[in-house]
């Protein structure tokens, strides 16, 4: 300040004493005086008016030429603007993550103005909703999602609740449903999260069914043993008649049994860590085994006996995981085509070496075959293709089941091939880093 004061004082006597030199009146003098105030005055506007428009207009990296208080005040301003361009810099760097973390989120979000038309809105969110989030920004939320579920939740404004609707993917053989939940925020604005629920209220319904299932193939041969119970304890019967009754009772003793002995088995498997490569099994001696077990199934069966064939002839190997599991595996395949299979027909078991390194295990059948509309679901819980014939076989509808959980947890698959009045054929596939071949 002193030294504006000092530039307007030192104009002021120059152009003063000129005037006063030039000119003999000593009033042109403070004429003089006053003009060189008044010409400080337009040049400090001048530098005045370039300091502004730099501070208005300008860069941090071009700052103006200025002297005196200007040059401070240009100095003092381009340092500001150096900390806030940093901090600008970081908020931007801060805001970019933190939208990058939202588009990664598994959650849809959308932003929704006073009017409920989006102002932004992550991938997620639009591929549940089906609308594309640059094409689609400012457009009303409700003239894209039309579901009648959701304009209504829209429109009433009481949001303690979620609402479901179909997904933009949703087709009638395979569902996609999702929730969508509504927040208000600020003035009149609302958050709007989207979460897909497919796999859990399929999940629900599996269980829903699970327990149904459970119930019903329980309830089923505790209905006939109470039955008999109640009739030994009512009638005296002759001794042949009531060792009958024993008998059919011990039969749905065994069936409610084997039953649970699948059901624990299947919680086990789906509760325990998945095999390691630690302990190699001869693929041979496990197949002998598999087939005398089945041999001796078929000779007690009704239905029997059969021809049960062990196949080799290929090179000898190994392959590695649970024991226990994989002949459980390996006899729920064999002793399901035994079972299914008419009096007299072939049933080949065999090993074979896959052209990736792989290996297969295999059962094929000679029986009635399998329609194309059943295979896809052969390996669910209690899915059976003739009920009937499944409760005269004893089946309990989880040995499939099984096998597939055992195929998954040692990186495997199940592969069902099936022409009906032609056979079927059971494969479980192993990876190859559970193969070890040689002689």
């Amino acid at each position: 300040m002193m030294r504006r004061l000092l530039e307007l004082l030192a104009c002021t006597l120059t152009v003063g004493v000129l005037a006063a030199a030039l000119v003999e009146p000593d009033g042109l003098a403070l004429l003089g005086s006053a003009m060189g105030a008044s010409l400080w005055f337009v040049f400090d506007s001048l530098r005045a008016r370039r300091v502004l428009d730099w501070l208005r207009h300008g860069s941090a990296a071009a700052p103006p030429a200025a002297v005196g208080v200007w040059a401070e005040v240009v100095e003092r301003a381009r340092k500001s603007f150096k900390t806030l361009n940093r901090k600008s810099r970081k908020s931007e760097v801060r805001l970019q993550e933190f939208l990058a973390a939202i588009q990664a989120s598994p959650i849809g979000v959308v932003l929704l103005d006073k009017s409920t038309a989006i102002e932004w809105s992550n991938f997620t969110a639009a591929q549940h909703l089906g609308f594309d989030t640059k094409r689609d920004l400012k457009q009303p939320i409700r003239h894209l999602v039309r579901d009648p579920a959701f304009i209504d939740y829209l429109s009433q404004g009481d949001y303690a609740a979620s609402v479901e609707i179909d997904g933009r993917d949703a087709t009638p053989g395979h569902p996609q449903r999702i929730s969508i939940n509504l927040y208000l925020y600020g003035k009149g604005r609302r958050l709007m999260l989207t979460r897909e629920v497919t796999a859990l209220e399929l999940a629900e319904a599996m269980r829903r069914d699970f327990v149904a299932n459970v119930s019903h193939e329980i309830r089923t041969p505790l209905t006939v043993v109470s039955g008999f119970i109640e009739t030994l304890l009512t009638l005296d019967l002759p001794a042949p008649e009531r060792r009958q009754y024993l008998e059919l009772m011990g039969t749905q003793a065994q069936r409610m049994q084997s039953l649970v002995s699948d059901l624990l088995t299947l919680s086990r498997l789906e509760g325990s860590p998945v095999p390691g490569v630690g302990e190699w099994i001869d693929t041979q001696a496990m197949l002998m085994q598999v087939v005398s077990e089945a041999q001796a199934l078929s000779e007690v069966l009704d239905s029997g006996p059969h021809q049960v064939l062990a196949q080799g002839g290929g090179p000898r190997f190994q392959i590695a995981g649970a024991r226990q599991e994989l002949h459980s595996a390996m006899s729920n395949l064999v002793n399901n085509a035994v079972r299914h299979t008419p009096a007299g027909a072939q049933v080949r078991v065999g090993w074979c070496l896959n052209s990736d390194g792989g290996a297969g295990f295999y059962v094929s059948d000679d029986g009635p075959g399998i329609d194309a509309e059943h295979l896809p679901r052969l390996t669910e819980r209690f899915y059976r293709v003739d009920r009937s014939r499944s409760r005269e076989t004893g089946g309990t509808g989880l040995g499939l089941a099984i096998v597939k959980h055992v195929a998954q947890r040692h990186g495997g698959q199940v592969l069902i091939e099936s022409v009906p009045g032609q056979g079927s054929t059971f494969r479980i596939i192993l990876p190859p880093s559970r193969v070890l071949s040689g002689d």
